[in-house]
C-alpha cells in the first residue's frame, strides 16, 4: 500500500493512493483502521510531507562512499542526530534558498524509515517489524553555515531543507533498491540504497536501548552522494519500489 497525506480544504487528511486516485481515510493508518471518506484525483493532489514526525532522526555519514569524499572516519557504532519538523515540506513543494547562502547550497538523496509501534530495547526482529514503510527525503544543506555554525540549526533546519514524500510504501524491502538523483532530468548520482554502514534496524536498536521510539517517528538513512542545487532547478529523487519525490528550487523572495 501506498499512504500519504494531501491537504483538502485547508486541512491536512491521510490518503491512500491508487494509479489515478487518492483514497482520503478517516484516519491515520499508522494507528489505526482507517475508513475511506473521500477522493481527489492524483493530478489534483496537494501533497504534503508524508507525517509529521514526533521525533525526526537523522543518520549523517553512513555510506562508504560519502565518508571517503568527506575524508571522513568510518563510524564504529550507529548514531543519530535530530531535525526540525519545520524543515518539512511535501512533493512538488519547492524547496527555497534562503537570502545570504552562499557558497555548496546541496541535495542528499535519503530512505526514510517510518516507525509504527512503540519500541523500547528492541531487538534487531523488532526493528524490523517495527518499520511501517518506506519513503524519500531530501536531506537539502547550506555548508557554508554548516561550518560556519556549531550546530547544523540553520544549515540543515531552515523551513523547506527537508522534503519527504511522495508517500509511504508498505510493501517493498527498503534496502534492495536503488537510489537515482537528478537534477533538470540529469543523473547526478545513482547508488545502491541498502549499501550502508548500519542499516536503519541496527540505529533502531541502538535508539531505544535509551530512547522510547513512537508511531509515526521517521528515520533518514543518510546518503552516499550529493549535488549542487541552483534556483530554477527541478530535483528528483528516485528510490526503485518507492516512487519519485520532485521539488523544485526557488530563490526567497522569487517565486518563480
Amino acid at each position: 500500500m501506498r499512504y500519504t497525506r494531501v491537504a483538502v480544504g485547508g486541512r491536512a487528511v491521510w490518503g491512500r493512493v491508487g494509479e489515478e486516485d487518492v483514497e482520503l481515510l478517516s484516519e491515520s493508518p499508522i494507528d489505526g483502521d482507517p475508513s475511506v471518506i473521500g477522493m481527489v484525483a492524483v493530478a489534483d493532489a496537494q501533497w504534503l510531507p508524508v507525517v509529521v514526525p514526533p521525533v525526526f532522526y537523522a543518520v549523517g555519514m553512513n555510506y562508504p562512499r560519502h565518508i571517503e569524499h568527506a575524508r571522513a572516519e568510518t563510524p564504529t557504532r550507529p548514531e543519530v542526530g535530530y531535525r526540525a519538523n519545520n524543515a518539512l515540506t511535501g512533493h512538488r513543494s519547492p524547496i527555497v534558498k534562503p537570502t545570504g547562502v552562499e557558497g555548496r547550497f546541496e541535495a542528499e538523496p535519503e530512505l526514510v524509515a517510518v516507525i509504527g509501534r512503540t519500541l523500547k530495547h528492541a531487538s534487531y526482529d523488532e526493528a524490523r517489524e517495527s518499520v511501517f514503510g518506506w519513503t524519500i527525503g531530501n536531506d537539502v544543506s547550506a555548508r557554508t553555515w554548516q561550518h560556519q555554525d556549531r550546530s547544523f540549526w540553520r544549515s540543515k533546519n531552515s523551513d523547506t531543507f527537508k522534503p519527504m514524500g511522495p508517500w509511504i510504501e508498505t510493501d517493498v524491502d527498503g534496502l534492495a533498491q536503488t537510489t537515482t538523483l537528478r537534477v533538470n532530468g540529469e543523473v547526478r548520482a545513482s547508488f545502491a540504497t541498502g549499501d550502508m554502514v548500519f542499516d536503519p534496524f541496527d540505529h533502531i536498536v541502538e535508539l531505544t536501548r535509551h530512547i522510547t521510539m513512537h508511531p509515526g517517528d521517521v528515520l533518514w538513512m543518510g546518503a552516499e552522494s550529493t549535488c549542487q542545487l541552483e534556483p530554477g532547478d527541478t530535483v528528483d529523487i528516485e528510490i526503485s519500489g518507492i516512487g519519485v519525490l520532485s521539488n523544485p528550487v526557488h530563490s526567497e523572495g522569487n517565486p518563480s
